[in-house]
């Protein structure tokens, strides 16, 4: 300990000694270290901390597949969840949640919140206890009980100013009273929801078929199961659940779905598909870190090479070879330590880079800091990174013979090949690394820009104002009501000053927002036991297509008449018409049906119309088949009139009338409907690139890694030729002196840089090879091996070599060679 203590301040006095020196070495590795202590903290925060819930090993997400109709992972009916809850050996707990939303009057002023509809398990699977007052009990969670709400803290504290005699109050949500019986615990956050209050299911189990799968499920498996006897078990209950609750999904639909429970931990819910994203960037600034200790050990071996005669000396005083190697290695752990010190500061100020340019879908990005995990890995990179550039001068010069260094560093000598070798090698790695960052970089700019290329199915994005509006039937009880009431609204909204269009839908184009549903055709009936083709529902008033820019293509648009005489009709997107009739004129006439031939007798919609496809999950998905319907339906399900009472109104209007918009609108809608809240306000170009966020965010992050890579490894390859011409300023004057044309020397140098950077290029491009195919999930447009973008970099990479090379090919172009013979 003491011999480290002792090397420790010696390597402290000698670096202080040479400032500069100091200074460049810790600026490069404080970039490297704070770049990948950030990224670090994203990880650890994101994909490695474990959930702030009780028993969280044990906790799970339960899902469903169905392969068979292009359902990667399906949501849970709630006959499964009685199912599972009542017959599953291997689970403690069962809870069932989804997304609602809530309508909340009688305070300040109408709004919308975000909330959860759960089951009496949800809190007692995650291990939570109210902060106040108490969670739901099963009384709470049956048919025709009072209805009851908790609060979140957060919501508490702004609604109520953390009263606590608010237990017992009533609060009126989507029209009902519902008393409130508890606040959750300050901090308690469920995955990466924005909920701000919790209501009960209160399904009634006479009630429930195998069908609707629209909720998910919670569970906790016991200490004694693992996921795949849980999975296995599930597994055999399904049959259970359709003999159990029997409805419109038989068992052999599920067979021909290739329907199965799919099991896995509950974090999978919260991390969802960002897990790509995060590795490739952590593996991104890895890279950036390994340039800047090739930075740094060239610049080792340089300082090593001008200690070559001291350390010579030392060895022949009786200095052993752990002396002289511990002497570098201490001075690069105190440069790896200084570095990482300062790069915590500037990894500080990457995550509010982060936290400004991450995707919404990030999750838990708000919560990321730097902690103790984070510290250590700071420092454990630091020291590694320490050690890994001091090596370099260890194996160069760390032998214990020296001597020779005494004969081929005097003043009539030239710097020999081995000397250069290593520092050679440097600089092929980083131009080698840079290429690699460089490719992933190129990748993604051409995902992005084939994303941008996408015609969404509609125009002018930026010119569409939306907002949602819910009427719930506590508050108007009449379907006809609710269609006067939003008819009045976009009448209303049509004639404020500068508004163009105005429609209103169930779901705008990526929003999130979707309902899939069966569709049976009359001139191709589906085989009565089989599953029939599943596809997008939107439901709307006329004009919505006209609002968005949506081409029509074919018919007619659906008009108020339709709504108010309840014609069975329905408009289509081309796609549709396309895969079902061949072209968009063929499917007019044509009939489809929301009901089973088999089950009862049929409720035939005319088709009226066909649109253009629209991009409703995204750019990068593709505009899945749309059947649009009237918001108001009679038999549409066989269960008489029904109306869709929360709908998200568009409305396109000029830039001069957007300031003031949203107020005139609140306006008109409270003219209507005062306890209506205008909800989810956002223009269509927010959606747009809400759709774009995750590539345009991994395209920033790569491309500030490949800039830096770029910039270090240009950095160090004029390093290392520069270096060469100063050790073979003798040659050159020779060379100069006997005729030599400045432009023969300044080839001369240029060749070496280029040799260097060849040999780069063609290590790069194998690992960048690598690369791409792991970033695979993240492009779109573009294959992982494409060979455009590997030429263009290499030729840029190239460039920048060349230029890297030809500052110090001019340098010793203009070398005086009287001069370069005195100096020797």
């Amino acid at each position: 300990m003491d011999a480290l203590l002792r090397h420790l301040r010696l390597s402290v006095r000698t670096l202080a000694r040479a400032p500069l020196f100091t200074v460049t070495a810790v600026a490069t590795l404080a970039l490297g270290i704070g770049a990948n202590t950030a990224i670090f903290s994203v990880v650890h925060g994101v994909l490695l901390e474990p959930l702030p819930y009780a028993n969280e090993d044990r906790l799970l997400g339960l899902w469903n597949e169905a392969p068979g109709l292009g359902f990667d992972l399906l949501n849970q009916s709630p006959a499964n969840y009685f199912v599972y809850r009542e017959d599953a050996t291997t689970l403690e707990e069962v809870a069932l949640w989804a997304d609602r939303t809530a309508q909340i009057s009688g305070l300040d002023q109408p709004e919308e919140l975000r909330g959860l509809m759960v089951t009496d398990g949800f809190f007692p699977v995650l291990g939570v206890q109210a902060a106040l007052g108490r969670t739901f009990t099963a009384a709470d969670d049956q048919p025709g009980a009072a209805r009851t709400v908790m609060l979140t803290h957060p919501y508490w504290q702004r609604a109520f100013g953390g009263d606590p005699g608010v237990i017992g109050r009533t609060l009126t949500i989507n029209g009902n009273p519902h008393e409130i019986v508890g606040v959750t615990p300050d901090g308690f956050r469920f995955l990466d929801s924005d909920a701000e209050l919790f209501t009960t299911a209160r399904f009634d189990p006479a009630e429930v078929i195998m069908g609707n799968f629209s909720y998910q499920l919670i569970a906790r498996r016991t200490p004694d199961a693992s996921i795949e006897q849980v999975q296995a078990e599930l597994s055999r209950l399904i049959p259970v659940a359709v003999e159990r609750f029997p409805g419109p999904v038989t068992m052999s639909m599920l067979e021909q779905a290739a329907f199965k429970p799919v099991t896995r931990p509950l974090k999978e819910d919260l991390v969802g598909d960002v897990r790509p994203v995060l590795w490739v960037l952590l593996g991104t600034v890895g890279m950036v870190l390994l340039i800047a200790c090739a930075n740094v050990a060239n610049l080792l071996l340089v300082r090593a090479e001008g200690r070559s005669r001291d350390v010579a000396v030392r060895t022949a005083l009786g200095a052993g070879r752990r002396a002289i190697a511990g002497g570098f290695l201490s001075e690069s752990v105190v440069l790896g330590l200084v570095g990482g010190a300062l790069g915590i500061g500037l990894a500080a100020g990457g995550l509010r880079l982060l936290r400004a340019l991450g995707p919404g879908e990030l999750p838990r990005l708000s919560s990321v800091g730097i902690d103790g995990t984070v510290l250590l890995f700071t420092l454990a990179v630091s020291v590694l990174a320490g050690l890994l550039f001091g090596l370099f001068p260890v194996l160069r010069y760390g032998k214990a013979d020296l001597a020779p260094a005494l004969k081929e560093g005097g003043r009539s000598g030239t710097a020999g090949r081995e000397k250069h070798r290593a520092r050679n090698a440097l600089a092929v790695g980083q131009v080698a690394l840079a290429l690699v960052l460089l490719v992933g970089s190129g990748l993604m700019i051409r995902s992005f820009q084939a994303l941008r290329d996408v015609d969404p199915g509609f125009s002018a994005p930026e010119e569409v104002f939306t907002f949602r509006v819910t009427l719930p039937s506590a508050v108007i009880e009449e379907p006809v009501a609710v269609l006067n009431a939003y008819e009045q609204m976009v009448r209303g909204l049509e004639a404020l000053p500068g508004v163009r269009a105005v429609s209103a839908a169930t779901a705008v184009p990526m929003s999130g927002s979707q309902s899939n549903d069966p569709i049976y055709r009359e001139e191709a009936p589906t085989p009565p036991g089989q599953i029939p083709p599943i596809r997008r529902f939107v439901f709307m008033v006329p004009g919505w297509f006209q609002t968005l820019g949506v081409p029509l293509v074919a018919g007619r648009d659906l008009e108020w008449s339709d709504l108010r005489d309840l014609r069975h009709v329905v408009v289509v997107s081309e796609s549709f018409a396309r895969e079902n009739y061949g072209d968009a004129r063929s499917a007019l006439g044509r009939r489809v049906s929301t009901i089973a031939l088999d089950d009862s007798e049929p409720v035939w919609q005319e088709i009226v119309g066909v649109v253009g496809d629209v991009h409703h999950d995204g750019l990068d998905q593709e505009a899945p088949a749309t059947m649009y319907w009237p918001m108001l339906q009679e038999n549409m399900y066989g269960v008489g009139t029904e109306v869709q009472r929360s709908l998200v109104f568009t409305v396109r209007a000029d830039a001069s009338a957007r300031p003031t918009l949203l107020e005139r609108s609140r306006q008109v809608v409270w003219s209507v409907a005062p306890s209506a809240p205008l909800a989810q306000v956002r223009t269509l170009q927010d959606l747009v690139q809400g759709s774009l966020a995750r590539t345009s965010f991994t395209l920033v992050m790569l491309g500030i890694a490949a800039l830096v890579a770029l910039l270090l490894g240009a950095i160090g390859l004029y390093g290392v030729i520069s270096y060469g011409v100063s050790q073979r300023t003798k040659e050159m004057g020779l060379r100069i002196a006997l005729g030599a044309e400045p432009s023969a020397v300044t080839a001369m140098v240029v060749r070496q840089g280029v040799r260097l950077s060849v040999l780069g290029v063609a290590a790069g491009l194998i690992a960048a090879f690598g690369l791409a195919r792991l970033m695979d999930s993240l492009l779109f447009g573009v294959e992982p091996v494409d060979l455009p973008t590997y030429a263009v970099v290499s030729v840029v990479l190239a460039g920048v070599a060349v230029l890297a090379s030809w500052l110090p090919a001019r340098r010793a172009a203009g070398v005086d060679p009287a001069t370069a013979l005195r100096a020797e």
